[in-house]
């Protein structure tokens, strides 16, 4: 081509066939997935807020955690279940143990945390109940010996079980191809975990009297900021493949659980002096978490649809590696 003219075929941009997808999109269910995506970090978290609770004598705070943790998992185990269309498809993944598989080891995690809040729930409710309505063996004198200190130790468990529960269906999401999913596995876990602890607080903050809440708002408050924090990075960081995070139906979802969370977190820091404030603090962030998980699956949709966020951040790393080859000064 002689010097000053224009070429004839411009720079091509990334192609696919017809225009077609190149990945499957994701084959998870509304609201099955994001439903049991919200109630696994929840009860993450719960069993964490428990365990300190029940540590700095919040005796209050610590029964309304365990029960949400306990809740959470049976409820998030049951939306699983209704997600894959039959319970023995979710038995059949606890006959292998595969560390390198997130979905081997969150079957695993579900199982373990589920029957730790579990226990936990039951050996302080237990003693609640009214004698005619205590299972004949809880009455049992050495069950009802052993039963507060298997709830312990339980509890104990669950702040281990908490974190993974918590945090490990962002890294079943960042294991797939879906670009928006996968490109975002530095920040998932961050928006995933400030989003758990949102959600715990905000259950914390409506079920237990103000005067014993503190800690529940406490934890709002960080776990809104963190999320938002992560989501506003996460988008940024993404470029191109952040795009379906801030357009179409998910970037409307994203915006609006962005709103909430935020309101919700500020109205937290000021729900001690009431009801009405608690009430709609808690009910904002417990909005805001659900609405960041339909957001998540929709903009995962989105991303695989369209061939141009998965062919772009291909080709750019593999120009980046080739001029990385090139010896200097060649």
């Amino acid at each position: 081509m002689r010097r000053g003219e224009e070429p004839m075929v411009p720079e091509a941009g990334f192609r696919s066939y017809y225009g077609q997808p190149i990945i499957k999109a994701p084959v998870w269910h509304e609201p099955h997935m994001p439903v049991y995506l919200y109630l696994g970090g929840l009860s993450g978290a719960a069993a964490t807020m428990a365990a300190v609770a029940g540590l700095a004598g919040t005796r209050r705070l610590a029964l309304t955690a365990r029960v949400t943790a306990a809740l959470g998992a049976a409820a998030g185990a049951g939306f699983l279940v209704a997600e894959l269309g039959r319970p023995e498809r979710f038995l059949n993944m606890l006959r292998v143990f595969k560390p390198t598989s997130p979905m081997s080891m969150g079957s695993w995690i579900l199982a373990a945390h589920s029957g730790a809040t579990g226990l936990a729930a039951a050996s302080v409710l237990a003693p609640l109940l009214p004698a005619r309505r205590t299972p004949a063996f809880l009455r049992a004198p050495a069950v009802a010996a052993v039963l507060p200190v298997a709830g312990d130790a339980a509890s104990a468990a669950a702040v281990i079980t908490g974190p993974l529960m918590a945090t490990y269906t962002a890294v079943l999401l960042a294991d797939t191809a879906v670009p928006a999913w996968h490109e975002a596995l530095k920040e998932l876990p961050f928006l995933f975990a400030g989003s758990a602890l949102a959600s715990a607080g905000a259950a914390g903050m409506l079920a237990t009297p103000r005067a014993s809440a503190a800690p529940a708002r406490a934890m709002a408050v960080l776990g809104a900021a963190a999320e938002t924090a992560a989501g506003a990075l996460m988008e940024r960081r993404l470029g191109l493949v952040g795009e379906p995070y801030r357009t179409g139906e998910a970037g409307r979802r994203m915006r609006v659980a962005r709103a909430l969370t935020v309101g919700g977190g500020l109205l937290a820091v000021v729900a001690g002096r009431s009801r009405v404030l608690t009430a709609l603090s808690g009910a904002a962030l417990t909005a805001g978490a659900l609405y960041t998980r339909f957001g998540l699956l929709a903009a995962g949709r989105a991303s695989a649809a369209d061939p141009k966020y998965t062919v772009v951040p291909q080709r750019l790393r593999l120009e980046a590696g080739q001029a990385a080859s090139v010896p200097a000064g060649s």
